[in-house]
């Protein structure tokens, strides 16, 4: 090959270039020599081929041409001509030849080093799952880790009998930096697919198609067409991609619509759907999966017009580790994934928010028991054995049971609550209780009691007061004390009282339903539905106050 110089590339990965050192220099004489004839003779001679080179005939006979023949004497000789022109053509051909054979190492070189460079997740006993807190995807209640792509990625898991490392970041930037840095495998929230995503990532798994739609009341008379907005009342959050949207509609439809902005650290998408739903607002945008979310919800809303272009989502990897995308692929078109992807879909979609019957339980008794007379319900005597074990008000457990599942044992929340007092299944298995176990109501009602005692004992050292120590308690209860310990350090940082619940920390709690504060930096338990929070505590805290009227201690 004669005289290969050595290539270092990004890599770090040594390539063999094919090109000869001076082959630049010779063909740039050569074409001076044969174009220009007053080329030195002396300089002619310097220009010759590598003799190390598979042309040497070729290479002395045109060496033979330039010294020996007198261009200049007769420059239309044919037999010059001719001779020439074999040459050139003959060594034009040589160095197409070069560069394809350089270009096919380098291709083949280039191969080798991507296959090298790929990752091999054939002995994978744990894949490192990067995702986002929201109100669908991943979200933490009671202790309890729930969300529909938490539930996938589990089931994902399963299929491979492999373990799986949830790591929460705070942006979707984060995410894309975790996963440049090998710091994660997999991305389980919705990636937009994107140009500028698919420079960072391979999309794999379902894909999400989801698109910004008109929220109206249901009538005879819904809006059909976009043309149909035009001299109406639409309100969206100020500064929000429904603004945007909606100004360029407007443009597109050359004006018309009466775009109203409302502004408040606490509203969601959520609460719009409400005013339209109870016709406090006339028309408002949201996304399609917010407003499907909720339909179960606010049943009295049309959400059938699409408002904007589809934006498309799914999972994402690293772009060297397509096996693994292709394993994800895989799974999400089997049957089983399908299957379980559709349960999960109506799970976090379809289901109410108000606690089901159990029944997968095999009845053994009415669900409910007849209350006896002046009795407040069925169990009050399993109240006041637990309670006085951990120096309560028995009236106060029973007003959480009632709140709870109005005294029902065989009560299933959508979250998977179970029982009178509603506890997790994780949970009740941190206190040695299998879930099937909460339906039976002492059970419920021993391990509730046990709860509520450690929350007081996780309380009390921050909260003074008897009134302000159970409105906390009872908030944790609901929510998980993770996300009251958040509530707590928001309203310190945003300068509330830290130490008092009504009007404070109990708006913080509802801050946490806003990406801008659950995502803040002194929060680590991400998303929680505020507003059943703090309806809890004022719901619990009522029907306290009732059984203290109408019975005794």
């Amino acid at each position: 090959m004669g005289n290969l110089r050595k290539k270092k590339i990004p890599g770090g990965e040594i390539l063999k270039d094919l090109r000869p050192k001076d082959s630049p220099k010779e063909l740039n004489c050569f074409e001076e020599a044969s174009q220009n004839p007053a080329f030195p003779a002396a300089k002619r001679g310097e220009c010759g081929v590598n003799e190390n080179h598979n042309s040497n005939a070729t290479s002395k006979k045109l060496n033979h041409i330039l010294k020996n023949q007198n261009l200049h004497s007769n420059p239309l000789n044919p037999r010059n001509l001719r001779e020439v022109s074999i040459c050139v053509c003959a060594r034009f051909a040589l160095l197409l030849v070069l560069v394809l054979a350089i270009a096919f190492v380098s291709c083949k070189d280039n191969s080798a080093s991507s296959a090298s460079s790929a990752r091999d997740n054939s002995s994978l006993k744990e894949i490192r799952v990067g995702t986002l807190y929201s109100p669908i995807s991943f979200f933490i209640l009671r202790g309890d880790t729930l969300g529909y792509d938490y539930d996938r990625v589990n089931d994902f898991a399963r299929s491979r009998n492999i373990k799986v490392k949830f790591v929460v970041a705070r942006s979707m930037s984060s995410l894309i930096q975790l996963i440049d840095h090998d710091s994660i495998d997999l991305i389980a929230c919705q990636i937009p697919i994107t140009a500028e995503y698919r420079n960072h990532v391979i999309h794999c798994g379902a894909v999400n198609e989801t698109y910004q739609v008109l929220v109206q009341p249901k009538s005879v008379n819904v809006i059909t067409d976009v043309t149909g907005l035009v001299g109406k009342d639409v309100y969206v959050e100020k500064d929000s991609k429904f603004e945007s949207r909606l100004i360029n509609l407007n443009s597109e439809l050359g004006g018309g619509i009466r775009i109203h902005t409302l502004q408040n650290d606490t509203l969601m998408p959520e609460d719009m759907l409400k005013m339209v739903n109870g016709k406090k607002l006339p028309l408002t945008i949201t996304d399609s999966d917010i407003a499907e979310f909720n339909l179960s919800t606010y049943d009295s809303i049309d959400i059938s017009l699409k408002v904007s272009f589809p934006q498309r989502s799914s999972w994402a990897v690293a772009p060297d580790n397509k096996q693994l995308a292709d394993v994800i692929n895989r799974w999400n078109e089997s049957a089983g994934a399908q299957a379980y992807s559709k349960v999960a879909l109506q799970h976090y979609y379809d289901m109410s928010r108000a606690p089901l019957p159990d029944t997968t339980a095999t009845p053994t008794e009415p669900a409910i028991l007849r209350t006896p007379a002046g009795a407040i319900s069925p169990y009050d005597e399993l109240f006041k054995k637990y309670a006085r074990q951990i120096h309560w008000d028995w009236r106060l457990l029973a007003a959480i049971a009632y709140v709870e599942s109005e005294f029902n044992p065989r009560a299933v929340s959508w979250a998977g609550a179970r029982g009178i007092m509603q506890l997790m299944p994780g949970t009740a298995k941190g206190y040695g209780v299998d879930a099937g176990a909460l339906s039976d109501p002492e059970t419920s009602v021993r391990v509730a009691a046990q709860v509520l005692k450690e929350l007081e004992q996780l309380i009390n050292p921050r909260i003074s007061g008897a009134v302000e120590r159970r409105k906390f308690i009872l908030a944790a209860y609901n929510a998980g004390i993770g996300h009251i310990y958040d509530a707590i350090e928001l309203a310190r940082k945003y300068e509330l009282q830290p130490n008092v619940w009504d009007g404070n920390v109990e708006e913080a709690v509802l801050w946490k339903m806003s990406p801008k504060y659950y995502n803040d930096s002194v929060c680590r338990f991400g998303y929680l539905g505020g507003k059943e929070t703090v309806q809890y505590v004022v719901k619990v805290e009522q029907c306290y106050q009732h059984y203290q009227n109408k019975f005794k201690r």
